[in-house]
């Protein structure tokens, strides 16, 4: 299932490892689940989740290990026949392991093209086969892949590139807070500035002022945002996926 169902099904009391003793697999895609999400559920239920990574043009790319270390925050390795790279988003360089930038992906499982799109192919397409994804990502030094945001989420503020996905991560830990998603707003100091969009729990009263005193001192001033608004919940498509562009 995708991350929110895991958060909702953790808001109920009858969640525990009786619920869960028939179910074999728990597996989340569609969108990063949370290391907090992944803990906690283990903790309740026994079980830890498999997160995996994929999208419509490729299919599956990555996956946790069914029988392994499910490393929290990650979606795991490559699967066999895929390979996949972390490049710069302009040029294509492959970068160095540890740094983030695009991840790209070639393999039997990457479809040929868009249908009657020959410009759209070519342009998510490098020279060399491998496909653009619009992730960005990184890989850790035991080969891990950890997926920090889409291309088109990242926000330059002041000069200085924010990953919405690392401001989530601490915002998301603090008691009383249900979810979040940070986005870029136009800004006239900043061109944009960083905004959390924040659900609180339920009979939450967190403020505003509460929350920026939490990250303050563990994440650089200029990711702090410069403004929090609260609303009842996050716009979602279908698949259950934030749509930060409503």
């Amino acid at each position: 299932g995708v991350p929110t169902f895991y958060t909702r099904l953790l808001q109920q009391e009858g969640l525990d490892r009786e619920a869960a003793k028939t179910i074999r697999l728990f597996v989340s895609g569609s969108a990063p689940l949370l290391a907090e999400t992944h803990k906690a559920w283990r903790e309740r239920t026994g079980h830890a989740i498999l997160e995996r990574y994929g999208m419509t043009e490729t299919n599956m790319n990555t996956s946790n290990p069914y029988e392994g270390e499910r490393r929290a925050g990650t979606v795991g390795f490559p699967l066999p026949g895929v390979s996949l790279r972390i490049a710069d988003p302009d040029t294509g360089k492959p970068l160095a392991q540890g740094e983030v930038g695009m991840i790209e992906v070639k393999g039997p499982n990457v479809f040929g093209g868009y249908w009657r799109m020959p410009e759209k192919t070519r342009a998510e397409f490098r020279a060399d086969g491998f496909f653009i994804t619009g992730d960005l990502g990184t890989i850790d030094a035991d080969g891990y892949v950890h997926i920090v945001g889409r291309g088109k989420d990242l926000i330059i503020s002041g000069g200085y590139n924010v990953y919405p996905k690392e401001l989530e991560s601490e915002i998301d830990a603090l008691d009383g807070v249900l979810e979040s998603a940070v986005i870029g707003l136009a800004h006239p100091d900043f061109g944009e500035g960083v905004t959390a969009v924040i659900v609180r729990s339920p009979a939450s009263r967190i403020t505003a002022a509460e929350i920026l005193d939490a990250i303050a001192g563990r994440m650089a001033k200029y990711k702090h945002p410069k403004r929090v608004i609260f609303v009842d919940e996050l716009p979602r498509n279908t698949m259950g996926k934030v749509q930060k562009n409503l």
